[in-house]
């Protein structure tokens, strides 16, 4: 029994990082209405923007996010201010296509820079800590990491529904030219938006290095389980972005127990099966 408890714990750990993939791009889809395909690749390169960070002062990993969170923000708002604002809102294809080529560039350019090598985040004793509850145990580290998880949802949740910030975006995402007709700046608001969406991705970023290793070519995976995680739990609910990354990662863990080579792909069935069950999502709206 106590092994069961450890397995259902393993699954909503790695579900909760999953989960934490999943806010960034369920902000861009709220807000923006923009799929960012690149998503995963920046999740990728926060990790080695972490890494190089540690090799320059000598700094443990997490210590890195002072540095990581910042220059993604930057990043974020860059892009945003500068290129994705010259496509968003026009052809729906438009921002496939550029966040494509972004995704392209950045795997380029970390596999020139960095090399294709296998890298890691080490942190020392923490990943040997844990909490110990009579015979279950639980890694320090995935609940260092699920806590970060709730915690920026909530955080989220409340600058959505409590800030002016939030209430723009809600604006912009309800009924963009009305908002426009208020006095909403929808492009600043938007570059704003990007920098918090590439700051939270960054702190998912060193957490990701910390937990898995990484690679060059890793950003396709972590978009995918981000995707699945935000049309799981239903476009347009924050929440819900969190509930399907838990529900993938459950469904991973437990179809290691089957075959240990095939728990990524049991988190597919599942997805697909609940679509095929409830298509608008867990959360989300039914579309009559």
């Amino acid at each position: 029994m106590a092994a069961f408890v450890e397995l259902l714990i393993a699954g909503l750990m790695i579900g909760s990082l999953y989960a934490l993939f999943a806010l960034g791009l369920s902000l861009s889809l709220g807000v923006m209405k923009m799929i960012n395909l690149a998503h995963g690749d920046f999740i990728v390169l926060g990790a080695y923007l972490a890494g190089a960070t540690m090799s320059a002062t000598g700094w443990p990993a997490l210590a890195t996010i002072v540095v990581v969170l910042p220059a993604m923000f930057a990043i974020g708002w860059a892009l945003q201010a500068g290129l994705l604002n010259r496509v968003v809102g026009a052809h729906e294809l438009s921002p496939l296509l550029v966040t494509f080529g972004l995704s392209v560039v950045i795997q380029n350019v970390l596999l020139e820079v960095f090399t294709a090598n296998t890298r890691s985040l080490p942190t020392g004793d923490l990943a040997l800590q844990g909490l110990h509850l009579g015979d279950i145990s639980v890694g320090a580290l995935p609940l260092l990491i699920a806590a970060v998880s709730v915690s920026l949802y909530a955080i989220t949740h409340l600058i959505v529904a409590r800030t002016h910030l939030g209430r723009q975006a809600r604006a912009v995402a309800d009924d963009p030219a009305t908002a426009r007709l208020a006095g909403v700046d929808d492009k600043r608001l938007f570059a704003l938006m990007a920098g918090f969406v590439m700051a939270v991705t960054g702190l998912a970023a060193v957490l990701y290095g910390i937990r898995t290793p990484f690679a060059p070519s890793a950003g396709p995976d972590r978009l995918l389980f981000a995707f699945e995680a935000v049309v799981l739990g239903g476009l347009g609910s924050l929440w819900g972005s969190f509930a399907g990354g838990l529900v993938i990662g459950l469904a991973q863990v437990l179809g290691t127990q089957i075959n240990t080579g095939l728990g990524p792909f049991f988190g597919h069935l599942v997805f697909l099966v609940a679509l095929l069950v409830r298509p608008q999502g867990l959360f989300g709206a039914a579309r009559h």
